[in-house]
């Protein structure tokens, strides 16, 4: 399926407009706002609750963006709800909270957080599409497991989706898998069978000859992540369709 165009028409917010000093958090219904107020794209992080909610959210744990502890994944959604992000009144919104708000005026770009352990990939993807199916308005959804891409293909094959991709060497992202299974996420050699619409691929490691080969051969556009400076900015635009940027607001 040949990616729409509306998916590089604009930059992309990186977990939503979000300004930390202004009290505008990332992945909270304020930042979504923000975006759409400017007429930008969003991308957000999506996992599940200990309930089965999807929920917007990056960590795994609470920490660092809210006055709760512990892991995410250990609280329902009612739990999440009741947590208040740190200098705001903000709270975890569901993915349900997040297409309400945003009601299709701009694209969503969604991307599913992987543990790289299928059964809760599989409930994710399974959340994802049900609150989708009554969506009317432009989304896409990605994943670093190209299981979930895969998943996403067969459970909703008119969604537009892509894969999202590093140089794979982090311990904490990619503990769990072997050198093999690295390599493999590193030149997107799953393309085959997770067959992605478009690809994200970390800035820094641009110009990569997987992303090169399925964007310039296969015709699938090149979205680039995070891009915070001017340089990296200039690398984005030799290099990519689009820019998934944070930090400052695209002209």
């Amino acid at each position: 399926m040949a990616a729409p165009s509306w998916l590089t028409a604009r930059p992309v917010a990186h977990r939503g407009l979000h300004d930390a000093p202004r009290g505008v958090l990332e992945n909270t219904l304020p930042a979504a706002l923000a975006a759409v107020e400017h007429g930008f794209s969003i991308e957000v992080d999506l996992q599940l609750s200990r309930d089965g909610e999807v929920i917007v959210f990056h960590d795994d744990t609470l920490e660092r963006l809210t006055t709760g502890t512990g892991r995410v994944g250990a609280r329902t959604a009612a739990e999440l709800a009741d947590i208040p992000f740190k200098a705001t009144d903000a709270r975890i919104p569901t993915l349900p909270d997040l297409l309400d708000t945003v009601a299709g005026r701009v694209p969503l770009v969604l991307e599913l957080k992987s543990q790289w352990v299928r059964d809760p990939g599989t409930r994710l993807v399974a959340g994802v599409v049900a609150a989708l199916e009554a969506y009317d308005g432009p989304v896409a959804a990605m994943s670093f497991d190209p299981d979930l891409v895969e998943g996403l293909r067969h459970a909703m094959p008119g969604l537009t989706r892509g894969i999202v991709a590093d140089i794979a060497t982090d311990p904490h992202e990619y503990g769990r898998l072997t050198t093999m299974e690295r390599f493999a996420l590193r030149h997107l050699l799953h393309a085959p069978r997770s067959r992605p619409d478009f690809v994200a691929y970390d800035v820094h490691a641009l110009p990569m000859p997987g992303p090169v080969i399925l964007r310039r051969v296969f015709g699938k556009p090149l979205l680039t992540w995070t891009v915070r400076t001017p340089d990296e900015l200039r690398h984005a635009r030799a290099h990519a369709d689009q820019i998934i940027f944070e930090g400052f607001v695209p002209e």
